[in-house]
């Protein structure tokens, strides 16, 4: 199976360029799974029903989330509701959502798992502690797909291996910013620190670059507007065996 995994989206900017080229990628490639990063979907940070329909409506099977999940309250019960969205499993245990899900994709089943860093965020538990617990309850799934919601590059980078064998993609989000490091590790698990965003290019992180400048010379609190222009998507391509789990092939994508 091929299964494409999506950047941050950033905003309305972000959402409209997937409906515009989103669609014509999936067909190229044969995609049979699209995963996103939703979180930041929402104008004005955060994630809504209606960015969350957006991406869906785009041609994204499933999204999945971070730190910025529960900025808006409106997607509380859409998070209780909706079986195609996940926010990370190391939250609290009351927070509203799921921290993964199986996913029916007929000849077989896919489980995507969804997991914060520990470090720079806010988590109620140990990443790979609460891993090795999502992993022996899906034990019995072939296919699993892990989305890394995390700082820093060595933890990103520690997960993947401790995971490596255990999942058959693994993929890193938060940063915004493509990592140069796709690759399949010694026990077959397809690997990316980062999948960067979607969104626009002349930004910092998606965000009009002159406000985060202003921000980081004064200090002073800011809207962070989404910046306009052109746009661009940071993806990773995972070819999955089926019968086996295994990443066969890994692509790198960033489309303009």
């Amino acid at each position: 199976m091929i299964v494409l995994a999506l950047g941050d989206v950033v905003s309305k900017q972000g959402c409209e360029f997937l409906m515009e080229r989103l669609p014509a990628l999936k067909r190229l490639k044969n995609v049979d799974l699209c995963i996103a990063n939703g979180e930041n979907s929402a104008s004005g940070n955060g994630i809504l029903p209606s960015s969350a329909e957006d991406l869906f409506d785009s041609g994204v099977d499933f999204i999945t989330t971070g730190n910025h999940v529960y900025r808006r309250k409106e997607v509380y019960d859409f998070l209780e509701e909706n079986d195609r969205i996940i926010r990370p499993a190391n939250f609290y245990n009351g927070n509203p959502g799921k921290g993964y899900n199986i996913v029916d994709m007929g000849k077989y089943q896919v489980a995507i798992i969804n997991l914060s860093g520990n470090y720079g965020m806010e988590t109620a538990d140990n990443a790979f502690l609460c891993a090795d617990k999502i992993l022996d309850e899906v034990k019995n799934v072939k296919i699993k797909i892990v989305d890394f919601h995390a700082e820093t590059t060595s933890e990103k980078r520690a997960l993947g291996f401790y995971l490596d064998g255990r999942v058959s993609a693994f993929f890193g989000t938060h940063t915004h910013v493509q990592t140069a490091d796709e690759q399949i590790l010694p026990n077959k698990t397809g690997y990316i620190t980062d999948l960067g965003m979607c969104g626009t290019i002349d930004s910092v992180l998606g965000v009009k670059k002159e406000i985060i400048i202003k921000k980081m010379i004064d200090n002073m609190p800011a809207r962070f507007d989404a910046a306009d222009g052109e746009c661009m998507i940071n993806a990773c391509l995972f070819e999955i065996d089926e019968k086996t789990g295994n990443c066969v092939s890994i692509e790198r994508l960033n489309v303009r």
